[in-house]
This record gives C-alpha cells, structure tokens and sequence, in this order.
C-alpha cells in the first residue's frame, strides 16, 4: 500500500513545537494549515472564516493584524470561536508595526497562539534589533511559539546587499539567484538564532523561506534542512490561480516531502472572483493524501473515460459520492472514527471496472457502451451484488452508506464480517 510505504520514508529531524493544540515537527503528523483573507476587524467576517477554515480541516489558521482596529478584535474572535466550538489555533500575522501591536494590545497577544514575524520588515537599520527583541520578549512572557517567516518579496536588502557585494569580490563567484537563495536562508537562520539569544527556546521557534518559483523552492528548502533541526513550515508564495496554483505546490512541495522535509504546509492558492477560501485547505490535505502521509477523506477512485463510456453515469455518479462526502466529513469525523481511511471506486466499463472496485473497499463497475446494463459491486474484494435499473446509482450510494455505518459506526464488526449485503 502507498501509505504504508509513505510511513517508512526518512522524515527529517526537528525540534517539536507546540501551538495551540496542535504539534508541528518531531513525530507529529504534517499538519495543514490556512490563512484568512477578511479584514480582521470585521470579526463577523473573521469568525465565519476561521469557522469555516477550520471545519474543512484546517489545523492551524492565520489571521491578519496589521492595524489598531485588527489588533484589538483578536481577543474577541477567538472568544467567539470558543463558544461556537471551533478550537483551533490562531496565528497573528506581522508585519512593520508587530512590536507596538502586541505591546498596545495585550489582549491580542494573550488570544494568539503563535505570533508570525517577517524578517524583512520587522524594522529598518538601527530599529530591526529592538523591534525584534520586543517581539520575542512578549512570545516569551505570553508562552507563545513564533514562525520566522522569510519571504523574497520583503527580503532584508542590507542583507542581500552585503552577500551580492561579497559575491562580486569573490575569486568564485555564483549566479545573483544562487545568492537571493543564500540571502533568503541565512535571514531566518540568523534571525532564528537571535530569537534563541534573546532566550527564546529552540521548541517556541518554527522556520519558513518562501518564494514562487518551483525550483528555487526546492533548493532552498533543501539547504535549509541541512542547517538546521528547527521545524519547517512549507509553502509555496503567490503559487497563482486555478490550475496554476494547484501544480506548482503540488510540484514543490511534493518533492520536498518526498525527502522528508516540511512538518506544516499551506498552500497559498489565489481563490477565484468569489470562489472559495476553504479550497486550499482540500488542496494541501489531497496532496498529503495522494502521497500517503495522511489521510482526511474517503479516497473516490474514477476512471477518467473514453469510448467505451459515452454514458455520463459514472461521472455524476463519482461527483455526488465525492460531494457528499466532502459535506457530510465534519459530522462524520465524530460519528464515525476512520472513514477518511476508505476507499471507494465508481468506474466506467468491464476493462478496469472489475478490478479496480475489488482493490477499492466498496466499488461500482457501471456498464459502457454496449455492454449488458448491469453493474456489479464488490466489498472487500468480494462480489456482493449485481445491480439494474434505472435506480443504479441511488442503490449504490445506499449501499456505500450502509457501508460506512456497518464499518466504522458506533458497535460496527469488523469489515470482513459486516453484513452490507
């Protein structure tokens, strides 16, 4: 099995932190995260967001405090989100004015679970220490972890600057993108080792180097993994829209992982005009799904189609399942423990249709063009039934319900005896 052997790769050493309730690095599963994009000081909006963030499996969300009017609604959206039973972590996003915005609002810097600093503009020339100590002091006094968050659109100039002079007087040169990579690198190293020399511990501290290129993602990550054991947060910055978006994280970010590297991930998607903010959040968990580290929801297998499948049945049939599921996942986390571990198959013809839904846990094998109409089903391998009629898909979908119920309901046997004949 894939997930199987996802589990024995080597996974790169960190140190552990904690935030919130929830463990990025060591041993800790990789966990998915997601960032808001409301004006937090409208905290209805804010809420609703987080709410709905979090409900699609969300496990850390970031917010925006960027002014006075954000910083003093933190306390209150957290509370809110307490009361309506959404207990995950918030993480307060920083930038030029963090220092003054946590000591203003003590509220705002007790509510956050984690405090985000961006190395680039935390402060400029004689300020950037000071600004930054004050940062750490008050993680410190509030017990909060930080992510040093670089980033190349807001890289330390002074930092690249001095490297690019260096790299012009070197008998060895490098390329100036071999040096932006350095410069990324060595920003949140230094400012990591700082953070420690402020007395910050190496548990309260996580990393993250982003930039958008795929290739320049990889190496840096890469690198950095060699330098240091703290934990990583991965993410791929303005990965675009669509299509676009969706395969140049999955590219950077699944070669990463692949090498053991990155204890969080986010996929920073830019939504469609009006479209969903919650797709990010499927996005990252399908990758870390594919690739076998995690698993969130039912697996639904299809076959892609040709001509052999003219009929549409399979399709809509596939799309309903994988919606309901998709729906019904909040509740059914609670009411049933394990579903995200099943695996059903709705395939088009006999040519992989028979095999496919033996190798699936529940699988459908819809007839295709000219074959007789009827569709056999197989649990656990076995053939159980032969459905016909016009009613083909709803008997399947019952079937893939009684399923669960008998599977992984509450006094459910075990899935060899479970009678869903």
């Amino acid at each position: 099995m894939i997930d199987n052997f996802a589990k024995q790769l080597p996974r790169r050493r960190s140190v552990p932190v904690k935030v919130g309730n929830v463990t990025v690095g060591g041993d800790a599963p990789i966990v998915v995260q997601s960032m808001t994009n409301t004006d937090t000081a409208d905290a209805d909006a804010t809420v609703a967001q987080v709410a709905a963030l979090a409900r699609a499996g969300s496990e850390i969300v970031r917010i925006t405090v960027d002014r006075p009017e954000a910083a003093a609604q933190v306390a209150r959206i957290k509370d809110r989100l307490d009361r309506i039973g959404i207990d995950v972590p918030l993480v307060g996003d920083f930038h030029y004015i963090g220092h003054k915005l946590l000591s203003d609002y003590p509220d705002c810097a007790a509510a956050l679970d984690k405090y985000r600093i961006n190395p680039g503009n935390v402060g400029f020339k004689a300020k950037r220490d000071t600004q930054f100590s004050q940062i750490i002091d008050i993680a410190q006094k509030y017990d909060k972890a930080v992510r040093i968050g670089v980033n190349w659109g807001s890289l330390d100039q002074e930092l690249l600057t001095r490297l690019m002079d260096e790299n012009s007087g070197s008998d060895k040169p490098v390329s100036a993108a071999a040096v932006m990579r350095e410069a990324i690198i060595q920003s949140g190293l230094l400012s990591g080792e700082r953070a420690e020399a402020l007395g910050m511990a190496r548990d309260k501290i996580i990393l993250s180097a982003k930039v958008s290129q795929v290739q320049d993602l990889i190496a840096v990550y890469a690198d950095l993994a060699q330098r240091c054991d703290y934990a990583l947060h991965l993410g791929l910055t303005e990965a675009g829209m669509g299509t676009k978006g969706i395969v140049s994280s999955a590219a950077s970010m699944g070669i990463l992982l692949q090498q053991g590297i990155g204890d969080t991930i986010r996929v920073s998607l830019t939504p469609e005009p009006g479209g969903d903010r919650t797709r990010e959040v499927q996005v990252a968990q399908e990758l870390l799904q594919v690739m076998g580290f995690r698993a969130f929801v039912p697996v639904v297998a299809a076959c892609p189609g040709c001509g052999r499948t003219t009929s549409t049945v399979f399709q809509e049939l596939a799309s309903d399942i994988q919606g309901h599921i998709r729906v019904s996942m909040p509740a059914w986390r609670e009411q049933y423990p394990g579903v995200e571990n099943l695996n059903v198959a709705v395939m088009g013809c006999i040519v992989n249709g028979p095999g496919e839904s033996k190798h699936a846990d529940i699988g459908i094998s819809l007839p295709g063009t000219g074959e007789t109409p009827s569709a056999p089903v197989f649990v656990d391998g076995e053939k159980v039934t032969t459905l016909r009629g016009e009613d083909i898909a709803d008997d399947f979908k019952k079937m893939v319900l009684d399923y669960i119920e008998n599977r992984y309901g509450k006094g459910a046997m075990s899935p060899s005896s479970a009678d869903i004949a």
